[in-house]
């Protein structure tokens, strides 16, 4: 079994959030930051700002993570990310190197 992330992304005004979830972190910001898919949610709204994540051993730990997180309301989000990262900075220079096989 493959490890997993969850992750949260924004705009630059903080006024979107997206939560995913990935087994690498570098390569799916990255997808994001150059719109790999320009119809998606992330792309349209110009989501591509990492400002929390976490790590699981397995993915399907980060899979039932990602719904719980999903289920919450938008100020569970902004608590989330303010828990981690109270200036809402951008991390993805933080994980960049993360590699997984």
């Amino acid at each position: 079994m493959k490890p997993g992330f969850i992750y949260i992304i924004t705009n630059i005004y903080q006024t979107v959030v997206y939560t995913g979830v990935t087994s690498n972190l570098p390569q799916r910001i990255i997808e994001h930051k150059n719109k790999k898919n320009p119809k998606s949610f992330s792309a349209r709204y110009d989501v591509n700002i990492l400002v929390y994540y976490e790590q699981f051993q397995w993915i399907e730990d980060a899979i039932t993570r990602e719904k719980q997180i999903k289920a919450g309301s938008r100020e569970a989000k902004n608590e989330l990310i303010r828990s981690m990262n109270p200036n809402w900075k951008d991390l993805f220079e933080e994980i960049e190197n993360i590699m997984i096989e």
